[in-house]
């Protein structure tokens, strides 16, 4: 099925339908046009109006629009349920389920929230959303509705997505998107910000604990003929979910995010008390003078626009400032704390160091500049360096015939490090590795999972929780989500066993501490080494 979405059109009526026509002339006919937000507009547009509703003139399309959103705008409805108001042209009503002839299931909510009681005619309350959901929500076979047109945004949608070209602090309610949460529309559309956004779709089921469902994409459009020439018009094909075969219908793209409107529990919901008293292990296991060696220009790159390729999604402009941290830090790289010394690479977002009892002597560390505790709340361009740092040591990895090994373990540390670990290659095969993982985490009861190469965490760890996670040189991925009482050192432990390297009593970072003179020697080999294969030395 052809459908057009539309935001508001303002008493810009003939624009509209001039626009549909052209474009049902290049792209041959669509069945429905779905309006969110105003339709009507303030009194100039009337005569406008008028002509359609006497039959004058007639809609070129099935039109569906939402009742009014402002008190100016009542006038134009004869009550607040749904009506044809000229030919082609019908509001829907205050709230309802509409089905379409092919069973496409739109449900919709018109107008602004109320903000008292009794509601004015242009609002919806409480009650309107309960009894929308409810019937819907009590049936156990319900999986979601094709399509959801409301006049308001939903509060907290750009959360873990793209943010929108508006301010955020008093854009869409609460209600709303509890609505969508519940109804899980596989299109959600939304008007009055005068803005067209359109945000990555996300998913309505918790990865690794419930089963794949449908994604949502949440679109909001800008007005019609704004002088801005924002996007208006929103063209898409939909079959509906009740014929779809449900293997197709949970598909998921590539660049799909968590759920905006499903906040993680933080463990404890308490604040995190001091790090000496978690247990956390000191963090200096490992690092940072490169002196003045950073020039002034890399200090904030925030400005810095990269380029993106065509098929990545638009991340915000500004990157986010990343978290501060709550006491010394280790591994800030402005932190007094850093042992620079051990210091191999810096780049804009990230950087690379020796470790610190290291298992061999080219165990290294990828970090990011800035204090992020885990890989799944990096900003993007974080994500994007981070990806090329991880590039760069596989390149060196395999010239020197030495497998990458990578792991991350985000349980009781505060600043993310991700372990890199070469393995030489005549020592065993990326399938040993695999199945030394496999095992040792299976004698301490703990189930590794196998995630697909191009699966994101993000995807499967929403941030705050607890995780460890091992990439191997071909790409695999083993996750397993940390309930309690996770051995530190079970990274380390596998790669220094038997099977493997073959040094178990380098297990322990701790036991293979050396001094500072060593240290720096250690550094200074592998920054040459490394210097080849450094984007960053580059630039």
């Amino acid at each position: 099925l052809a459908q057009l979405a539309c935001g508001d059109v303002e008493g810009r009526i003939n624009a509209l339908f001039n626009r549909v026509n052209a474009i049902q002339k290049k792209s041959g006919q669509f069945d429905l046009l779905l309006c969110v937000g105003e339709f009507f507009g303030t009194s100039e547009a009337e005569a406008e109006w008028l002509a359609y509703k006497s039959g004058a003139k007639k809609a070129p399309i099935h039109t569906y629009i939402l009742g009014a959103a402002s008190q100016e705008t009542v006038k134009y409805f004869p009550n607040s349920d749904g009506c044809e108001l000229a030919e082609n042209i019908t509001c829907l009503g205050r709230r309802g389920i509409f089905t379409g002839a092919s069973g496409l299931q739109i449900a919709y909510v018109s107008g602004r929230e109320a903000q008292q009681e009794p509601a004015s005619s242009h609002c919806f309350t409480s009650k309107d959303i309960m009894a929308l959901a409810a019937p819907l929500l009590s049936n156990s076979k319900f999986r979601g509705v094709d399509i959801l047109l409301t006049s308001q945004w939903p509060r907290g949608v750009w959360q873990y997505g793209n943010s929108p070209e508006t301010d955020t602090k008093f854009c869409g309610v609460s209600s709303i998107a509890d609505l969508a949460d519940k109804l899980k529309p596989r299109y959600h559309f939304a008007g009055l910000e005068a803005v067209h956004y359109e945000r990555l779709p996300y998913r309505n089921h918790v990865v690794l604990q419930e089963n794949a469902q449908h994604v949502s994409r949440f679109i909001a459009m800008a007005t019609v003929n704004n002088p801005a020439k924002k996007k208006y018009l929103y063209a898409f094909n939909i079959v509906p979910m009740k014929n779809m075969d449900p293997a197709e219908l949970v598909k998921q793209p590539q660049d799909v995010t968590e759920n905006p409107y499903r906040k993680p529990m933080k463990d404890g919901k308490k604040e995190k008390p001091p790090p000496s008293m978690t247990g956390e292990e000191p963090v200096s296991q490992f690092f940072f003078d490169l002196g003045q060696k950073k020039p002034q220009h890399q200090q904030h790159h925030h400005g810095r626009k990269r380029q993106t390729d065509g098929d990545r999604p638009n991340y915000p402009k500004q990157p986010r400032r990343p978290p501060q941290p709550t006491g010394p830090c280790w591994f800030c790289l402005a932190s007094p704390e850093v042992e620079k010394h051990l210091v191999i690479s810096i780049g804009t977002h990230c950087y690379m160091a020796v470790a610190k009892g290291g298992l061999t002597p080219d165990h290294v560390l990828l970090l990011p500049i800035g204090h992020y505790q885990s890989v799944v709340d990096l900003a993007s361009e974080v994500v994007e360096e981070m990806e090329k740092y991880k590039s760069a040591v596989k390149k060196f990895c395999k010239s020197r015939a030495q497998r990458c090994i990578m792991f991350e373990r985000n349980y009781r540390s505060q600043h993310l490090q991700l372990q890199v670990v070469p393995v030489p290659m005549e020592k065993c095969s990326t399938e040993d590795i695999k199945e030394a993982f496999m095992t040792q985490a299976e004698e301490q009861q703990m189930e590794l999972m196998e995630i697909p190469a191009h699966t994101d965490l993000k995807q499967i760890a929403p941030p705050g929780t607890p995780y460890f996670y091992v990439e191997l040189d071909t790409g695999e991925k083993l996750f397993y989500r940390i309930k309690k009482n996770f051995p530190l050192q079970f990274g380390r432990e596998v790669l220094a066993s038997e099977a493997l390297l073959n040094i178990p009593m380098r297990a322990d970072w701790r036991d293979c501490k050396c001094t500072k003179e060593e240290e720096e020697d250690q550094a200074k080999q592998m920054r040459s080494d490394f210097e080849p294969f450094d984007f960053a030395h580059e630039d």
